[in-house]
């Protein structure tokens, strides 16, 4: 009997052992790539931070001090603040309008009018950011869209170079964000509803509770999920924004719509101060992290 059981183990560690490197193999490709293009620029990212170089000539060993520079310099300070300024344009219009736009096609009859709603507002998310902040900037313009729209209305007096008013620029450069980011979140928020136990909505009918009451009683807990990978997506999307704001307004006028990607790449690829644009790099990375990971957390006690 002994002898029979033995043989059978080890056949068994044997397959075992032979299923751990092939699933190794299946990963081995992406985990090369990761290691590649995430890892090691990281990496790199990390060493230059501690040095004073221009990208071509000898380095200087400087420690802490551009760490100290990022968070001493008033310029590199306010685009932190304009980019947790554009969390509320990225993340709160877009979160709040999404669950409200998916309530309300959900409630539509299914049928033509219900695909085309989820298309037209799914349609953002396919034109590239570049040319999203191209077409914006020209109906924000002197003589576009936006205050032609107003001048017909009669608010007239309300018109204005939207992108080059120092008030008005990061609120415009903010509402594209919200565009752009409404049509994915009433999607998956669509995607999302759908799974609700639909008996529930039927019961508080029964009941008759009021819409709101619906709303808030069976719809957003159903969705927390949906809303915690919205909310992280969203935020990253605010704090890491690059494209719309370089294509609309390279940061001006003046430091308005200054956000830290584009610090970086001026510091970086303007200013020749690759240290310092590699340390303010891994303190936005830090600060995506710090924002990012409590949210998760939420998310994860909200299931217990």
């Amino acid at each position: 009997m002994t002898t029979s059981i033995a043989p059978r183990r080890a056949a068994a560690r044997s397959a075992a052992r032979r299923g751990i490197l092939l699933g190794w193999l299946f990963a081995a490709p992406a985990l090369i790539a990761y290691c590649a293009f995430v890892i090691y620029p990281l990496a790199l990212g990390i060493q230059y931070s501690f040095y004073k170089w221009n990208g071509v000539g000898p380095s200087e060993w400087v420690g802490l001090a551009n760490y100290l520079r990022v968070f001493t310099d008033a310029t590199l300070l306010g685009s932190i603040g304009n980019a947790f300024v554009l969390i509320g344009f990225f993340t709160i219009i877009p979160v709040a309008a999404g669950l409200v736009l998916a309530t309300l096609i959900r409630s539509l009859k299914p049928g033509p009018f219900s695909s085309f709603s989820q298309t037209v507002l799914f349609l953002p998310q396919i034109i590239p950011l570049a040319a999203a902040g191209i077409a914006w900037s020209w109906m924000y313009a002197q003589t576009g869209a936006v205050n032609q729209v107003l001048n017909a209305v009669g608010l007239g007096f309300l018109a204005r170079p939207w992108l080059g008013d120092f008030q008005t620029a990061l609120p415009a450069v903010g509402l594209i964000g919200s565009w752009v980011l409404t049509g994915l979140c009433t999607v998956l928020f669509l995607t999302g509803i759908g799974k609700i136990d639909q008996s529930l909505y039927e019961a508080v009918r029964l009941d008759g509770a009021s819409w709101w009451r619906e709303f808030f009683t069976i719809t957003i807990p159903g969705l927390r999920q949906e809303i915690a990978v919205l909310v992280t997506i969203t935020v990253i999307a605010a704090l890491s924004s690059f494209d719309i704001i370089y294509t609309t307004t390279l940061g001006g006028p003046g430091r308005a719509t200054l956000v830290p990607g584009i610090s970086i790449y001026r510091i970086g690829f303007t200013q020749s101060e690759v240290g310092l644009a590699s340390a303010f790099g891994i303190v936005l990375m830090a600060l995506v992290l710090a924002c990012v990971l409590p949210i998760q957390r939420l998310a994860r006690a909200s299931e217990r």
